[in-house]
């Protein structure tokens, strides 16, 4: 069995079998929406700001990776509901499989670019349509999980972009503070950049997270190790200022 707080490269359903049913009390995912969105595109362009003014935006130039080419099939979903409780599950808008319950729409914040206004996710832990508003597009990203609709202003402070369909920690957090509560087992299937991992290991919750395209897992874990070093010189600080 695989020991929890561990993030795995290989694909999710080579591990999901050895689990016991309901064993994780949530699996909170990010499955490919087959939009192709994995990278390889131009998606420079100017983006109109709430104040009116039109701001070029330059593309992150990710690598396409080819990942986002189709949707996962009905088997997924199926043990996806197996070995967990509850289930977040965003891209439901692109699945050919039975969602019903609730809805969480992220709502981000960017009228007037290319790119879609917001996502939505299925929520199994009730029948409402919960909405999080917090700004994400390139360099326009929120100030915080209460002040998403407000920019942060400081580039400096902006999330570092690793994917092309990277979502922020701030919406991770949010997730936490709404439906996980202490004790609980979450997975997560497709890590992506590790935001989720970030916002988990933050609040002390443990998980279990997979990442099959080794080039991503490769810059998520360092991502997720640098957040983790940082934590531990902040611990190891206030303890010498005590």
């Amino acid at each position: 069995m695989i020991e929890m707080n561990s993030f795995i490269c290989g694909d999710c359903m080579d591990y999901l079998p050895q689990f016991p049913d309901k064993y994780f009390d949530i699996a909170v995912v990010d499955p490919p929406y087959g939009l192709k969105e994995h990278g390889g595109k131009n998606r420079s362009g100017y983006v109109k700001q709430k104040n009116g003014n039109r701001i070029f935006v330059k593309d992150g130039g990710y690598e396409n990776r080819g990942w986002d080419n189709e949707t996962p099939d009905c088997r997924y979903f199926d043990e996806l509901k197996r070995v967990s409780k509850h289930q977040i599950i965003f891209g439901v808008n692109y699945y050919d499989y039975p969602l019903t319950g609730g809805r969480i729409i992220w709502d981000k914040c960017n009228d007037g670019s290319d790119q879609s206004d917001a996502e939505i996710a299925y929520c199994s832990l009730n029948n409402r349509v919960d909405i999080f508003r917090y700004m994400w597009r390139g360099m326009f990203q929120g100030k915080s999980i209460t002040e998403g609709t407000v920019q942060q202003g400081n580039k400096k402070l902006n999330e570092k972009r690793i994917t092309p369909t990277q979502k922020p920690v701030n919406l991770y957090r949010w997730i936490i503070k709404q439906y996980i509560k202490s004790g609980w087992k979450v997975l997560d299937t497709h890590v992506g950049s590790a935001s989720s991992l970030i916002a988990y290991s933050e609040a002390g919750i443990d998980y279990i997270g997979f990442e099959k395209d080794p080039y991503t897992y490769r810059l998520a874990n360092e991502r997720l190790q640098e957040y983790k070093q940082q934590i531990t010189l902040f611990d190891c600080g206030m303890e010498w200022l005590a």
